[in-house]
C-alpha cells in the first residue's frame, strides 16, 4: 500500500499547468520568494481555492493578487477558467510546499500521509487521488528523512465541510471479497448479454443491485477486463491489432512470453498473436541492410552443391607465424590463428555471398501481411550464417591490422588507436571485396587499411594542432608559483559556489 501511495504521489508532479502564466508564478515564488513567504503564500492560495466556483471565470490579476499582494502590470486581461484555475492552484501549492523542506513534525498540526487518510476516511488510494482531482490540497513534506505528499488536517477539514455527501459515500466503500467481486462480473456480463444496454447503464444497475458506488462497479469490472482480455464484459475482442499492440506483442515474444499469455493479455486467439510476430519479423528482416556481390555460378542448379561443400583444407607442411616482440597477450593470441590459403579465401568469400544471395531472393516476395514462419526462419539462418563466415575471414585477417598498425606509429599515433581504426577498415573491405576478379584479398585489404590511414593520421594531427600556442617550452619549463595547495583549492571551491548562486538567480531562457 505504501509503494502505492507514492507512486500516487508522484503522478501528481508529471502533470501540466493548464496555464502558462500559472506555472511561471509558481516559478518565481520557487525562486525568488523567502521561505517565510512561500509558507504564507502557499495558505493564501489554498484559501482562494476554497472560495472557487468551477463554473466562473477569474482574472489573473486577481488571483495573482489573492496569492502574492502584488498585483501584475502585465496579462491584466487575461481570464482562468475556474476549473482549470483549480487544477493549477493545487499544483502550485504542491510545488511550492515542495521547494521548502518543510518536517511535517514542525507545522504545528497534523499532517495525514495518503496512507493515514486512508484509512481515517475509509476510502481506496484511488478515491483520494479523484478528490485531490475535486481541490483537496496536498503538500509535500519531509517525513523520515523523505519528501512526500501528505495533507494537513485544516485541509481535509475544509474539504469535508464542502463534500461531506461525497465522503460520505466514498466512507461506505470497503474492500471487495473475490466471490463478491466475481458476483459482479457474471451480473454485469448477464446484463450485457441479454439486453444489450450500455456500459454506463450497466454499472449503474449493478451498483444499486449490490449496494456499492458506480466508482466501485466501474473499477472492479475495467480491473477485470484488463486482466482477462479473453473473456472481458465489455471488451471487443474482434477488433484489430493496432501497429503499437502488434509491436508489443512482438517484443514480448521475443523476451519469452508465450503466444498463449499473449492471446489472454490483448483478447486475440494464438493464430492472431502468431501472424502478428511474423509480420513483425518480416517487417524487421526488410529494413536490414542486405548486400552482396552477385555471381553467375549462384544460379546454377547445383549451386549449393558447388558452393556449400567443405572448405579446402590447407596444406600440411605450413608452419605457425612468429608472434611478434612486445604485443599485449590479446593481440598475440591473434597469431594462433591460422592465415587463409588463398582457394579458402575463395571458398569463405563465395559462401558468404552466396548465403546473402539465397536470403535476398527469399525477401523478393515477402509480404509481411502474410509471412509464414518457415520463410522467415530460413531467411534468418541465412543472415546468421553469412554472418558466422563473414567473421571467420575478419578473424583470419586481424594480425594483418597489427602489422600494418605498426608501420605507421608515430610521435604523435597511438598504435591501439591505429588498430582499433584499422579493423573497422577491415570489416568494411571483408563487405566490399570482389573475389571474382582474382585478387588476393590481403593485397585489398592492406590498400584500404592504409589508404583510411592516410586520410585519418593527418586529419588526427590536424585536430591535435589546432590549439598549439607556440609557448609549450615556456609551459614545460615555467616554476609552479602557487604558495599553498590547500588555498587554492579552497579559492576553487569558492570561486564554484559564488558562480553556482549567480546562475541559480537567472531564468530558464537567461
Amino acid at each position: 500500500m505504501v509503494a502505492q501511495a507514492e507512486r500516487l504521489g508522484k503522478g501528481l508532479s508529471m502533470e501540466r499547468y493548464r496555464y502558462p502564466k500559472m506555472e511561471e508564478l509558481k516559478e518565481q515564488q520557487v525562486r525568488f520568494a523567502p521561505l517565510d513567504r512561500r509558507l504564507e503564500q502557499m495558505d493564501r492560495a489554498e484559501s482562494l481555492l476554497s472560495e472557487l466556483d468551477t463554473g466562473k471565470a477569474y482574472p489573473y490579476e486577481f488571483v495573482c493578487y489573492r496569492i502574492t499582494g502584488f498585483r501584475p502590470h502585465d496579462d491584466r486581461e487575461l481570464m482562468l477558467d475556474g476549473a482549470a484555475l483549480m487544477h493549477d492552484l493545487r499544483m502550485l501549492i504542491e510545488d511550492v510546499s515542495g521547494s521548502t523542506s518543510v518536517e511535517a513534525t514542525a507545522v504545528g498540526e497534523p499532517v495525514l500521509t495518503v496512507e493515514d487518510l486512508s484509512r481515517k476516511l475509509r476510502v481506496s488510494l484511488k478515491t483520494i487521488t479523484r478528490w485531490r482531482d475535486r481541490g483537496l490540497v496536498s503538500r509535500r513534506f519531509v517525513v523520515g528523512g523523505r519528501t512526500r505528499v501528505g495533507f494537513l488536517k485544516s485541509s481535509v477539514d475544509r474539504f469535508v465541510a464542502r463534500h461531506g455527501d461525497r465522503v460520505e459515500r466514498g466512507s461506505r466503500f470497503s474492500q471487495l471479497s473475490d466471490e463478491e467481486k466475481g458476483r459482479i462480473v457474471e451480473r454485469a456480463r448477464r446484463m450485457a448479454q441479454a439486453t444489450g444496454r450500455k456500459a454506463a447503464d450497466i454499472v449503474r444497475r449493478v451498483a444499486r443491485k449490490f449496494g456499492r458506488s458506480p466508482e466501485t462497479i466501474r473499477y472492479t469490472l475495467k480491473n477485470h477486463d484488463r486482466d482477462n482480455p479473453h473473456r472481458p464484459v465489455f471488451g471487443r475482442t474482434s477488433a484489430p491489432l493496432s501497429d503499437a499492440d502488434k509491436r508489443a506483442i512482438y517484443q514480448s515474444h521475443r523476451r519469452g512470453v508465450s503466444a498463449d499469455v499473449l492471446a489472454r493479455r490483448f483478447g486475440k486467439t494464438r493464430t492472431s498473436v502468431y501472424r502478428a510476430i511474423n509480420e513483425q519479423r518480416a517487417r524487421r528482416v526488410l529494413e536490414q541492410k542486405l548486400e552482396y556481390m552477385p555471381s553467375p555460378e549462384f544460379e546454377r542448379p547445383d549451386a549449393d552443391a558447388l558452393v556449400l561443400g567443405p572448405m579446402p583444407a590447407a596444406p600440411a607442411s605450413r608452419t605457425s607465424s612468429r608472434v611478434p616482440k612486445g604485443l599485449p597477450s590479446y593481440l598475440a593470441s591473434l597469431y594462433e590463428i591460422a592465415l587463409l590459403t588463398k582457394d579458402q579465401e575463395v571458398y569463405l568469400f563465395r559462401k558468404m555471398n552466396y548465403l546473402k544471395y539465397k536470403a535476398a531472393q527469399l525477401r523478393t516476395d515477402l509480404d509481411p501481411a502474410t509471412a509464414r514462419a518457415s520463410v522467415l526462419d530460413e531467411i534468418e539462418r541465412l543472415q546468421a550464417e553469412a554472418l558466422a563466415v563473414k567473421n571467420q575471414i575478419i578473424r583470419a585477417n586481424l594480425r594483418l591490422v597489427v602489422s600494418i598498425a605498426k608501420k605507421h606509429v608515430g610521435a604523435s599515433n597511438n598504435f591501439f588507436e591505429l588498430v582499433s581504426d584499422g579493423n573497422i577498415s577491415l570489416i568494411r573491405a571483408v563487405e566490399k571485396f570482389d573475389y571474382m576478379r582474382g585478387n588476393k584479398f590481403s593485397t585489398y585489404a592492406s590498400w584500404a587499411i592504409m589508404k583510411n590511414f592516410a586520410r585519418s593520421i593527418p586529419e588526427e594531427h590536424h585536430q591535435r594542432t589546432r590549439y598549439v600556442t607556440g609557448q609549450e617550452a615556456m609551459f614545460e619549463t615555467a616554476p609552479d608559483v602557487r604558495s599553498d595547495e590547500r588555498a587554492y583549492e579552497s579559492q576553487v571551491k569558492q570561486m564554484r559556489s559564488s558562480l553556482a548562486r549567480i546562475l541559480d538567480k537567472l531564468d530558464e531562457r537567461e
